[in-house]
């Protein structure tokens, strides 16, 4: 729950978040299996039942990435519709990167010129550049941290030998340079970096050589991502889990996150990008209050908040 006033942004009244790994029931075709559904279930009740006591208004219940892709996608939603009352809503891709420009451009200011985001999710990475509050061009990418993982580094442990690395690289930037209409940013123009993703490796990239405390992390640079993708990879589990600034339940899938990221960066040609703490969420209630002017609460039934 939110408030919104002129000048001073989103201002958080009440949140109330589940954690629930759903990544982890996924089988080996990608399906949510009954513990999942389980999980997404309980969650809803709890997260519904908490909203509603604190502000009974607005209510945007919707699922990304791990729930719209899962092949079982529709069933999950109907059983938990059933046992809960509340049917999630499904965003598409292209809609969670409008969202996330909306966002981002509020967060930027209506003054600062051409705007490219770009969103590094679980399932998905998303796209969208413009001049205005509405972005012209927007594109989700089958690309996220967690989809690589899967795909590539199974175990989601290091290490993983330079030629796996090499091999993830070309594929990531192929995959950039085949996608039809690619949206540009002008040299004018300015680079946003949205989602937990890009805003954890932005902590992990600033720790000082020799100590322990974070800076602020409000940009990403490339050479220091490159820096530290070789300790990544080499990285086992438990290192993986005592990562400065990255929280134990994206560990395993902060390696495939950093090589996504150091490839948008590529091929946008960005020594650095900046980072905005807004994304989907933040879109999806800013066009929420603007439209209904009402104080919506969002409950975000997915695996990994955004």
């Amino acid at each position: 729950m939110v408030r919104w006033s002129p000048g001073a942004g989103l201002e958080p009244v009440f949140s109330c978040k589940a954690r629930l790994r759903l990544h982890e029931s996924l089988d080996s075709r990608g399906r949510i299996g009954a513990a999942g559904i389980a999980s997404v279930q309980r969650a809803v009740a709890e997260v519904m039942s908490a909203a509603r006591f604190r502000c009974p208004t607005a209510v945007f219940p919707f699922a990304t990435s791990v729930i719209r892709d899962a092949p079982n996608g529709g069933d999950v939603i109907a059983q938990v519709s059933r046992a809960t009352g509340t049917r999630l809503r499904v965003l598409p891709g292209e809609e969670e990167a409008r969202l996330a420009y909306v966002a981002a451009r509020e967060w930027t200011g209506p003054t600062s010129g051409p705007l490219l985001m770009l969103d590094i999710g679980g399932g998905t990475v998303e796209i969208a550049t413009g001049r205005g509050g509405q972005p012209g061009s927007v594109l989700s990418l089958p690309l996220g941290a967690r989809r690589i993982t899967r795909d590539w580094l199974p175990d989601g442990t290091g290490p993983c030998g330079s030629a796996r690395l090499e091999e993830i690289r070309e594929f990531l930037g192929d995959a950039l340079r085949e996608v039809p209409g690619l949206p540009e940013v002008t040299q004018d123009g300015c680079i946003v970096a949205c989602s937990k993703t890009f805003q954890q490796l932005a902590q992990l990239t600033s720790v000082p050589p020799r100590g322990r405390r974070l800076r602020a992390g409000r940009q990403l640079t490339l050479p220091q991502l490159r820096r530290w993708i070789p300790v990544l990879a080499g990285a086992d589990r438990a290192r993986q889990n005592r990562l400065p600034g990255i929280s134990r339940h994206r560990a395993g899938q902060t390696l495939a996150g950093a090589l996504v990221a150091e490839a948008l960066l590529s091929t946008y040609r960005a020594e650095s990008v900046d980072i905005c703490p807004w994304s989907t969420r933040e879109g999806l209630l800013l066009e929420q209050l603007g439209a209904a002017r009402a104080v919506p609460v969002e409950v975000d039934a997915s695996s990994e908040p955004r």
